[in-house]
């Protein structure tokens, strides 16, 4: 049977789809497929032998739910992200704010912030243990000699403040990812909107909280929901900065994830936390895509 000119396209796209489609299904999808496989079973050191483990159900779940030390990792998650998006956010808005008036060498100075978001998280954790050590920090060297502390404080090694400098290496990277998207989208508003506004006798304030801020509900609702996603599923940070520590005061979903399945060797666990990690998301994700369909209709 003879194919019409639009089949013929068509399977010509589906060829060219195929390679990576494969690849992506050997490098995400088995390995996907097979977490989510033990997150059922009991499956650790003593049983990784094919065929020596058991199904469990939800029993890995369950076990996760009444352990004291997960709950704390799982609250640590929330802390972590809702802190960095807090502070990240409101600081990025503000420097977007700025940078979008125009002024002399407002391009370079916005270039050289950016140089944060630009470095690999693992050169930023290696930086801020550096900032943060108790002995040649330079956070407590500037601390004594504006008379804000008398002695050096161990912040990495206290579970109060640990959890308070990771937060701050990580608004170091995602101000800039904040200011990049939120400046986009103070662009895209008229300026003779604000004219218009100033003419009527509105004053700067009113003119925000009237003008900018609805006009940005969509720029902004999309920068938290990414900002969410991608503070949530943090691991490189923990791991390089705290591992975790002190006591699991800085541990979230993905390095405890890391340190059950291949320092304890509590695969089956270690999967079912990766799980939990993937349903948060996945249930975020699902909001975001709502979201952006209700603004396309």
């Amino acid at each position: 049977m003879k194919l019409s000119m639009a089949a013929k396209k068509r399977r010509e796209g589906y060829t060219f789809i195929l390679p990576g489609f494969i690849y992506m299904m050997i490098v995400l999808g088995y390995p996907l497929i097979y977490n989510v496989v033990l997150a059922f079973r009991d499956v650790n050191v003593k049983t990784f032998k094919a065929g020596t483990d058991v199904f469990l159900g939800f029993g890995n779940f369950v076990k996760l739910f009444q352990d004291e030390t997960f709950l704390l990792v799982f609250k640590n998650t929330f802390v972590f992200t809702i802190g960095c998006l807090v502070f990240q956010f409101t600081i990025g808005f503000i420097f977007a704010m700025f940078f979008s008036r125009k002024f002399t060498l407002a391009g370079p100075v916005r270039g050289l912030i950016l140089v944060g978001y630009m470095m690999p998280m693992s050169v930023t954790a290696m930086l801020g243990k550096n900032i943060f050590d108790v002995s040649s920090g330079l956070i407590n060297d500037l601390f004594m000699k504006i008379g804000l502390i008398n002695a050096p404080v161990e912040w990495l090694l206290n579970g109060k403040t640990a959890m308070a400098a990771v937060i701050a290496v990580n608004c170091w990277v995602g101000i800039p990812f904040n200011m990049l998207l939120l400046t986009s989208g103070l662009t895209g508003i008229s300026q003779d909107v604000y004219e218009s506004a100033e003419v009527d006798g509105a004053n700067p304030f009113q003119r925000f909280i009237y003008i900018t801020l609805p006009l940005m509900k969509s720029a902004i609702a999309s920068v938290l929901m990414l900002g969410f996603i991608y503070t949530f599923k943090a691991f490189d940070l923990q791991f390089v900065m705290t591992s975790g520590g002190p006591l699991n005061a800085t541990d979230v979903l993905g390095t405890y994830s890391y340190m059950l399945s291949f320092t304890q060797y509590e695969f089956s666990l270690g999967s079912a936390t990766a799980m939990v990690l993937f349903c948060c998301l996945f249930v975020i994700g699902l909001f975001y895509l709502r979201m952006i369909s209700k603004e396309d209709d």
